[in-house]
């Protein structure tokens, strides 16, 4: 997802007003437990699971108002793609750090639209989002917002840790990693200064020593969120965000040349087109998309 700067405006100041009250009406919303019966037994703790989401949203170098969106539907437990939607948008709203949703979310709640409109019997049961869920600041991150927006249950999972409460990436968290994330499969709570449990971080194999920060977002409690993650985890990071990064970032190598020429603000300002003086073809898709 996109990095910010420091807010400073007085317009920027405003929306960031507007959207705390947004956020606030949302969360009365929110539902921090498991709201489904994922599974029969303890030994097949998500037989009831056949359809699991996931969503990302990835940047070209040099362009912060335009992305590709991508949904994905994976098959569980067998973990192969039904189901791929990606598409280039043109984020039109500022990126105002712990307001990621506002800028983004939009665009995956159209993606989850039409997904019910053109193939809902592949609607997934649960969606694992790129970023984070309760893991924030006001306990409502991106992850949380999509799944209040589209009712379906959601898991934020992030690469890197987000700040919250006393929680930081410091020589006690790196103690804390070296010490409880030994084997795969490990996991310890992230417990802020006031006592609450914002999170978990997961090693999420074997092979992966950085772990990966796993949040409630929508209609499941931590515990099963954890457990579900590790259960999609063929590499570091679970197999549906890597999929929908993976192929947002080839959608872009491939196709953003093109697609941007077909933006209604590139119509309207060509000349702002990043790519005008690639004259050659075959290296306009090289090196494009951030990673």
């Amino acid at each position: 997802m996109a990095e910010g700067h420091d807010r400073e405006s007085p317009v920027e100041d405003a929306i960031v007003e507007k959207w705390k009250r947004e956020q606030i009406e949302l969360k009365e919303k929110l539902v921090r437990k498991d709201c489904i019966i994922w599974g029969e037994s303890t030994n097949n703790p998500f037989s009831n699971l056949n359809l699991i989401g996931g969503v990302d949203i990835s940047f070209v170098k040099d362009d912060p108002d335009h992305a590709c969106a991508c949904l994905v539907v994976l098959s569980f437990p067998e973990l192969k793609v039904l189901y791929e939607d990606l598409t280039l948008v043109h984020l039109k709203l500022p990126y105002i750090p712990e307001f990621l949703a506002f800028r983004e979310v939009g665009f995956l709640v159209e993606a989850v639209s039409k997904l019910k409109k053109v193939k809902p019997h592949l609607l997934p049961q649960i969606i694992l989002v790129d970023g984070n869920g309760m893991l924030h600041p006001r306990g409502f991150g991106i992850a949380c917002h999509l799944g209040v927006l589209t009712d379906i249950p959601t898991v934020g999972v992030a690469k890197t840790l987000f700040h919250v409460d006393g929680i930081k990436k410091d020589s006690k968290h790196a103690a804390q990693i070296k010490n409880c994330l030994k084997s795969n499969g490990d996991s310890f709570p992230l417990i802020g200064d006031s006592g609450t449990i914002w999170g978990k971080a997961l090693r999420s194999t074997q092979e992966s020593h950085n772990p990966i920060y796993i949040s409630v977002g929508h209609k499941i409690g931590l515990e099963t969120a954890v457990s579900l993650v590790h259960a999609t985890c063929w590499f570091r990071i679970p197999e549906p965000i890597r999929q929908a990064d993976k192929r947002s970032r080839e959608y872009l190598q491939e196709r953003y040349p093109k697609e941007l020429e077909n933006c209604s603000c590139r119509i309207q300002n060509d000349e702002r087109n990043p790519l005008k003086e690639h004259n050659n073809p075959e290296k306009e898709g090289q090196d494009l998309v951030n990673k």
